[in-house]
């Protein structure tokens, strides 16, 4: 994945709240915390492009706290930035979304409202509540924004053995934005059953993946507000990582791999790994929005 060298980043999409030590903590989950295996299984049954837990009475910055963009604002400046340092290629993926949502939704006759992405370490309070970085990255409806701590990239090579690359993260982060495209077209509201191979949280989850797919099929002729394109080369190679990061964080991949070795799918929450790889893969090769509605389809594959 290559970005234009001499394309502008938009930084007023990112709020950078890392180097205050965050809140700490996790989050309540049944009024107690997890165990490590635990949390790690729970963020990605639960959380991995989901909607962050509510309930711990938190939002927005704690008293005294300030974002800070100054670090970004100074290294991340345009593409060439992006092409050399990773958390500037996280900006310039960002504006890639949310710039093809945009038009997506202007097409349509509506209008795209931008969300935040906020990069933490540690923990970071949100409209949703108080999170730690043992949730990974997540989509807040409350406060409709993005949290994510840069370092679960690196955890999930590390620990679920997923080949990562900037295109796979990139996927992580369609994902998230697929979550702000269901939340402001309503679709979120259509969550009745939480748990199940057809539930539908399965069905939400999987039309978030189909709508990263469909921004990775426009994502090289999708111009920024200055008309040249931030992403110029998408390889098969890149595909492929993206589809390994699906397929490691599909339901039973999870439960099998770091739940014991049971697969129970009366759990499954997301899909399964099969199935994220499938509605990824009808996205980017179908570019199509209205190809992604799993809520409608008998066949969720």
């Amino acid at each position: 994945m290559r970005f234009d060298e001499g394309a502008g980043l938009d930084l007023s999409e990112v709020s950078d709240q890392r180097g205050g030590g965050g809140i700490g903590g996790r989050v309540a989950i049944g009024g107690g915390g997890l165990g490590v295996l635990g949390l790690v299984v729970y963020f990605l049954l639960s959380q991995f492009g989901g909607v962050a837990p509510s309930g711990s009475g938190l939002s927005g910055l704690g008293s005294g706290e300030q974002t800070d963009n100054s670090s970004l604002s100074s290294e991340c400046r345009t593409g060439a930035d992006a092409n050399r340092n990773r958390d500037c290629a996280t900006v310039a993926v960002i504006n890639s979304i949310q710039d093809y949502w945009a038009a997506e939704f202007a097409r349509s006759g509506q209008t795209y409202r931008k969300a935040t992405t906020n990069f933490f370490s540690g923990g970071v309070r949100t409209g949703c509540g108080n999170a730690s970085s043992d949730v990974g990255p997540f989509y807040c409806p409350a406060d409709s924004e993005v949290y994510i701590d840069l370092a679960f990239f690196q955890e999930l090579r590390s620990r679920f053995g997923a080949q990562g690359g900037p295109f796979a993260e990139a996927y992580v982060l369609a994902h998230e934005y697929g979550h702000h495209v269901q939340n402001l077209n309503g679709t979120s509201d259509r969550v009745r059953t939480r748990s199940g191979p057809a539930s539908d949280s399965v069905r939400l989850e999987l039309q978030a993946d189909c709508y990263a797919g469909v921004w990775a099929n426009h994502a090289t002729t999708t111009p920024t507000e200055n008309g040249r394109p931030l992403v110029t080369d998408i390889t098969q190679d890149d595909i492929n990582r993206a589809l390994d990061t699906a397929a490691r964080i599909g339901d039973d991949y999870i439960q099998r791999e770091l739940g014991g070795g049971q697969v129970d799918q009366s759990k499954f929450s997301h899909g399964s790994s099969k199935q994220r790889e499938k509605w990824f893969t009808t996205g980017i090769s179908t570019g199509d929005p209205a190809r992604c509605d799993t809520f409608s389809t008998r066949d969720l594959g």
